[in-house]
């Protein structure tokens, strides 16, 4: 018997119990929570209930039962939460130090037969299930790869070390309260005897998702497709079979079970991939965006699964140059203000020759998007004059409403060059009374600035001055005008034709 599920979460219990196919919302914090609808047949007052379907990072604190009807009242007197299974690796991790029986089988002339050979553990190789749980992407997959190398066990016999076992290992008796999965064990009191359809919610640790977003040029031109993925990553040691997934996206402390009816403003994404068929539906939440995926689907423990959410072609996506002439050594720079800035005269004044690429695109209905965009990785890439695709560049973006401008760095050019050099500082240098300190209380200082384009078509390059020495300055001088971006900021556009070198050059006076 199967009974369908509304909602965000699962769980299952014992006592002749019927499960259900589970649901989840998962958050991009590294948790989830859990529900499922299971049927309890249960006698009026206490009831022993054991529960072994939770996940391994289950918060007790966070278990709700409930019989939804409201016609039952269920009302849990005491449980206890048992994430510790019994397993082989589990086991040798026990009597790690310890000498124990291995069964191993002798082949004697053709002749099979068992014998006992006696190994010290040395290392057990058990690896806890919470090893990597809470990572995702590349450092996972780094974890992963440390855990099945720390994952072989060691065994001395005969006073040799061997990276195996020497045979089945055979252990001592540990009691009669092992267990085989997590379990969650309680003392139920219900007011009515009888069947009852209960639901179960719980907060789990162990479970995260993540965007990816693939940005496809043409060999020629600024328009992008865009092809955005979900990953998710269930680390919570139990699988989830034939389950109904949500994914919220935001920065969210805890989201409790049961707030459905505060969703609004549904809006569908269509993924043309699929003929038009709806992957992932999303609306808004409270004060963040929930993800459902349409089709139930089975999440493994320690896998993770990806599902296409977005399909979006001929977004215009314009290439922006933008040079940052000023190269800082942090190193020596680090913690410093703008008093310690403006009393050092070489500050600022060396040369980074490097043009960066930036790529923004509107997340607007009007460029073919208006969908809100949960943060993750952005890839670009370009199709070549033989249609193949080339990797040109990657950034992640936070979560970014729709309407909002998305602006990513995705390297440096190769055939644009800067060149920032200064060519003139005065200060003034009084003293109140002969022989007393010299008062500096204003600042010249001048900067020239060479940009080449090797390539074969002109661009614009944005350069970007920092107005570092103090929050009193005007712009004295100046080659072509520049736009003020903040209270210490101004930027310069520039048009370059190819093979050509141009010159920006302005002076900055500061006063306090």
């Amino acid at each position: 018997m199967k009974t369908h599920i509304y909602a965000v979460g699962i769980a299952f219990l014992s006592t002749q119990v019927l499960y259900a196919d589970p649901a989840l919302t998962i958050y991009n914090q590294n948790f989830g929570v859990v529900r499922d609808t299971v049927h309890l047949d249960l006698k009026r007052g206490v009831n022993n209930i054991n529960y072994n379907e939770a996940t391994m990072h289950l918060e007790p604190d966070s278990v709700v039962l409930r019989d939804p009807t409201g016609k039952r009242s269920l009302q849990i007197l005491e449980q206890n939460f048992r994430a510790d299974p019994i397993s082989e690796g589990l086991l040798l991790n026990h009597f790690e130090g310890k000498t124990i029986d291995f069964e191993t089988t002798v082949n004697d002339g053709g002749r099979t037969h068992k014998e006992i050979v006696r190994g010290k553990i040395v290392r057990s190789g058990y690896v806890p299930h919470s090893g990597g749980y809470n990572t995702y992407g590349s450092e996972y997959y780094q974890n992963q790869a440390a855990y099945a190398q720390a994952g072989q066990p060691i065994i001395e016999v005969d006073g040799k070390l061997r990276f195996s076992l020497p045979g089945q290992p055979l252990f001592p008796s540990l009691g009669d309260d092992s267990i085989l999965k997590p379990t969650l064990t309680w003392d139920l009191n219900s007011d009515q005897s009888g069947p009852v359809d209960a639901e179960i919610s719980y907060v789990t640790g162990g479970m995260s998702w993540h965007a990816d977003y693939n940005l496809v040029s043409p060999e020629k031109g600024d328009t992008i497709d865009l092809v955005g993925w979900v990953t998710m990553d269930n680390q919570s040691g139990k699988t989830f079979q034939n389950a109904k997934i949500k994914l919220m996206a935001g920065d969210v402390n805890k989201i409790q079970p049961g707030q459905e009816n505060r969703m609004r403003a549904e809006m569908v994404y269509a993924a043309k991939a699929m003929g038009g068929a709806q992957v992932v539906t999303e609306k808004a939440f409270d004060e963040f965006h929930l993800y459902t995926l349409e089709r139930s689907t089975t999440l493994l423990d320690r896998e993770t699964k990806q599902v296409e959410f977005i399909h979006a072609d001929g977004i215009k996506a314009q290439s922006i140059y933008v040079y940052d002439g000023a190269k800082i050594d942090y190193n020596r720079y680090g913690g410093w203000n703008m008093e310690n800035i403006r009393g050092d005269q070489s500050y600022g004044t060396q040369s980074n020759p490097k043009v960066m690429v930036m790529r923004e695109f509107y997340n607007s209905k009007t460029n073919h998007l208006g969908l809100p965009l949960p943060k993750g990785r952005l890839r670009f890439y370009r199709r070549d004059s033989d249609g193949q695709m080339e990797f040109t560049g990657e950034n992640t973006i936070d979560h970014t409403p729709k309407d909002e401008l998305v602006r990513v760095a995705t390297g440096d050019s190769f055939d644009l060059v800067g060149e920032r050099k200064r060519t003139a500082f005065k200060e003034s240098k009084l003293r109140a009374v002969p022989g007393a300190p010299v008062n500096v209380d204003w600042e010249d200082e001048t900067f020239e600035i060479k940009l080449r384009n090797h390539k074969k078509e002109p661009v614009e390059i944005r350069v970007v001055e920092h107005l570092y020495r103090w929050t009193n300055w005007e712009i004295t001088e100046k080659s072509q005008d520049f736009k003020k971006m903040d209270a210490q900021n101004i930027e310069f556009r520039v048009n370059v034709k190819p093979d050509e070198e141009k010159t920006v050059s302005y002076t900055a006076h500061y006063s306090w």
